[in-house]
């Protein structure tokens, strides 16, 4: 009875985890049902717990907001349950979950930008980072170079040059970001002539 009662529960925060989720990433219920073929109503009567969530409805949702399966139907945590990626909010309401836990080294973190941060406010200090773009256009600002990002485009660049990124004004962003001391980079190995070439182009190598 119990491992009943865990599912019905859960079940019935699936919608609204969904409605909250789009609402963050600042996606209505069309532009959601033009990304993942599912109609309005069917999204709607979803959000709202009217419709039992299934994986042909939810694996195309996870894909169109990139999160993990698991995240829209809160799968319990694995692993040491001593281990949490607490959230924190930052300056202009960025939050960034880190994703690494060990001193020194390459430093990982996911941040969510929201839409409103437009407001150029660059900053120079030591280091290397390396970001890569999950959703959204992320805009970018190293020494002359004014970049706009794309999903899965990465740009990396020494720190010690004037630096800043934020939305484009389309919306929220949500990037993967590697930091590490003056000297440490990410090296990228076979990857596509074409993307090669993309990255010596624009934003990779800065």
């Amino acid at each position: 009875m119990e491992h009943t009662s865990a599912i019905a529960t859960a079940l019935a925060e699936v919608g609204p985890r969904l409605k909250r989720l789009r609402t963050e990433r600042g996606v209505t219920l069309a532009g959601l049902s033009e990304a993942t073929g599912i109609s309005k109503s069917t999204l709607s009567r979803l959000e709202a717990g009217r419709r039992r969530p299934s994986l042909e409805l939810l694996l195309p949702i996870a894909q169109a907001h990139q999160v993990p399966l698991d995240e829209l139907v809160g799968a319990p945590e694995v692993g040491d349950p001593r281990v949490r990626f607490n959230p924190r909010s930052s300056r202009g309401g960025r939050t960034v979950i880190p994703l690494t836990r060990q001193p020194g080294g390459l430093q990982a973190w996911k941040m969510i930008i929201p839409a409103d941060q437009q407001q150029p406010d660059v900053v120079t200090h030591e280091g290397y980072e390396w970001v890569y773009v999950l959703s959204g256009s992320l805009r970018l600002l190293v020494a002359d170079h004014d970049l706009v990002l794309g999903p899965g485009e990465v740009a990396e660049f020494d720190t010690r040059m004037p630096h800043w990124f934020g939305s484009a004004g389309k919306g929220p962003v949500e990037v993967l970001s590697l930091f590490g001391r003056q000297g440490e980079r990410m090296h990228v190995r076979a990857a596509p002539r074409a993307r090669r070439e993309r990255l010596r182009a624009g934003a990779g190598g800065l």
